[in-house]
């Protein structure tokens, strides 16, 4: 087997050690990233409060303790339980630190200096450490002690003003938009920390909040407000602020959505639609002048569509008009682009075969496995770093694991 073969089966990231004091979403989304691109990641379980909260999140459970959330966010890795309340907690964690390159967590903001999570508390130990955290306003500034979560993030960022129909109530996305944005966001501030310190041979501190996140999103939203002092709002059918038709239309049997977002899109699309003369009319011809009628574009284009079915008109208009079917989740996830692409994951779990979603990052393909019942590997890696087996034993009598 040549080294390439192997690198591509065991992972771009194999040789990158993370031990992740991690629970609930964002921050295990964000090392599954990383998991699932071979990393390996020692996830840190406080056995007294029954470890990550994720594995009670229901209503769906493979068994105790071992609910669907859980494993959504935590495939890939294992799992020690460790109190770092306790000296020895902290000394088991500094013997790990010394051969790790990360050291992640997603706690409250004042928590990582308490718990000696920091880079000026680990660097002694290994001063490449890199040490990461995921908090939701921040480990500085007034509320830094503040927990937090994704809705809360939405409504405060302006997204609930963003979405939904004008007349409706303020409405949040349907996903933790910011949860999984935020995690991803680590996993990439955590690369780049690795890079770093791989050829400078120092460490640091790398920072994300939900806040921040939501708050980076608004991107050209933002710019618009900050130098035009222009807010936009809720637009009817989901359309897009500037650029018509890009939005919602009535089918015969549904929805479809429809995005003309270059001039040239409009022209094929009329033409497909049999209305060729829509793509000349004063009423219609520019972007500009089909922004200044979309009311009455909408009426139009919903009474043509609404002569076929959504299946009809994708069939119709796919790879020629940027065009997709309004689905819902179970469509979505059973489409046969999705089985084409192969891009649902089957692998086996001590209680049966587990189907999800596979990493959106293809680099080549290793073997999947479920995500480790808690404290799964705690001896395993307490004698990898040096602890024999009456050694551990006191550990667990002690309640340290």
């Amino acid at each position: 087997m040549s080294a390439e073969t192997e690198a591509v089966q065991s992972g771009l990231l194999a040789g990158v050690r993370i031990i992740a004091i991690e629970q609930y979403g964002a921050g295990p989304f964000g090392t599954q990233h990383l998991a699932d691109l071979g990393a390996e990641i020692i996830k840190v379980e406080n056995h007294h409060d029954g470890g990550d909260v994720g594995r009670a999140v229901g209503p769906h459970y493979f068994g105790p303790g071992d609910s669907h959330f859980y494993q959504s966010f935590n495939r890939n890795k294992k799992s020690i339980t460790l109190d770092l309340k306790q000296a020895e907690g902290q000394e088991i964690l500094q013997r790990l630190v010394k051969t790790a390159d990360v050291v992640f967590n997603n706690l409250r903001g004042d928590l990582p200096a308490k718990l000696g999570l920091t880079y000026e508390a680990l660097k002694a130990h290994n001063p490449k450490i890199v040490c990461g955290h995921l908090s939701a306003y921040g480990r500085t500034g007034s509320r830094a002690a503040w927990p937090g979560y994704d809705y809360l993030m939405q409504a405060e960022a302006g997204y609930l003003s963003l979405t939904g129909e004008p007349d409706g109530p303020p409405a949040r996305m349907g996903l933790s938009i910011i949860d999984l944005m935020t995690g991803t966001t680590a996993a990439m501030g955590l690369l780049a920390g690795i890079i770093s310190a791989r050829s400078s041979g120092v460490g640091r501190d790398v920072d994300v909040s939900l806040f921040d996140v939501a708050l980076h999103n608004l991107a050209y939203v933002a710019t618009w407000y900050l130098n035009a002092d222009a807010a936009i709002t809720r637009e009817t059918r989901s359309s897009h602020p500037s650029l018509t038709p890009s939005q919602l239309y009535r089918t015969q049997d549904g929805w479809i959505f429809l995005m003309c977002n270059k001039e040239k899109f409009w022209g094929v699309f009329a033409r497909e639609v049999g209305k060729p003369e829509w793509a000349v009319c004063d009423a219609y011809k520019s972007f500009k002048d089909r922004l200044a009628n979309r009311d009455q574009l909408t009426v139009d284009v919903d009474a043509v569509l609404q002569s076929a079915t959504t299946a009809d008109w994708i069939e119709r208009l796919a790879g020629k008009v940027p065009v997709a079917p309004v689905y819902d989740v179970a469509q979505a996830l059973d489409s046969g682009f999705v089985a084409e692409q192969e891009r649902l994951l089957d692998f086996d779990h001590p209680d049966g075969p587990v189907r999800m979603v596979a990493s959106p990052v293809r680099a080549g393909a290793h073997p999947v496995r479920p995500a480790p019942s808690m404290g799964e590997h705690t001896e395993t890696i307490l004698r990898e770093a040096g602890y024999d087996g009456p050694a551990i034993q006191q550990l667990r009598q002690k309640s340290v694991i």
